[in-house]
């Protein structure tokens, strides 16, 4: 855990050829090192040496373009302007059952709606429908779109969360009154409470069987 989390996020989010050797390696010398017989210095001080490692590729690698590419490798075009490109489905031995699957998994159906898709070198799939298959964003129809912010909790599991309510500018008179409104008449008797940047609260009542534990 504590070389992972030296390495970084990025380990945990998407991992490049370099990573992926990397962290199997790592979890092999650390299978090695389990072993009472062998002393557990060697074990540590290679993981040390690994993540170390590790930190140097990725910092060169963010400061040059092509040991970049040497390490990571580059995207790959499969689909260019609607059309596939069999040469490079060919020389990534990338099937085309592959390519629907992960079409689908984008909620896309037909090639004939993609516009482009990029094989990244994590081995995920980016897709760009046309543009003509795009869903109608509120800027198409001239509409002022409003700022998101996340909800905010207001109780959980039967507990008030003073801190978030006096963000809100609220008190827990207020929390109350609300909680009655809803039907009600403890917030005990709430599992969960929030309230998004329109005001709208959300309610999720304890179960039974909580409410009896």
């Amino acid at each position: 855990m504590l070389a992972l989390r030296m390495m970084g996020k990025r380990e945990i989010g998407k991992l490049s050829v370099f990573d992926l050797v990397v962290s199997i390696i790592i979890a092999e010398v650390a299978t090695i090192t389990l072993d009472l017989d062998k002393p557990m210095l060697n074990g540590v001080l290679i993981v040390t040496i690994l993540v170390l490692l590790q930190i140097l590729v990725s910092y060169i690698s963010l400061k040059s373009y092509r040991f970049r590419q040497l390490v990571e490798g580059r995207p790959t075009v499969l689909i260019n302007q609607g059309k596939i490109n069999d040469a490079e489905m060919r020389r990534t031995r990338y099937s085309m059952s592959d390519l629907l699957t992960q079409l689908r998994e984008k909620n896309i159906a037909n090639v004939a709606d993609v516009e482009f898709a990029i094989l990244e070198t994590t081995g995920k799939l980016s897709v760009f429908p046309k543009e003509e298959k795009l869903p109608v964003a509120k800027e198409d129809m001239k509409m002022r779109p409003a700022h998101f912010k996340m909800p905010v909790s207001l109780i959980v599991d039967g507990q008030v969360i003073t801190k978030n309510l006096q963000q809100i500018g609220r008190n827990q008179k207020w929390l109350e009154k609300e909680v009655r409104h809803y039907g009600k008449d403890r917030i005990e008797d709430i599992f969960f409470c929030s309230i998004d940047h329109k005001g709208r609260l959300y309610f999720d009542v304890k179960d039974a069987q909580t409410e009896k534990m």
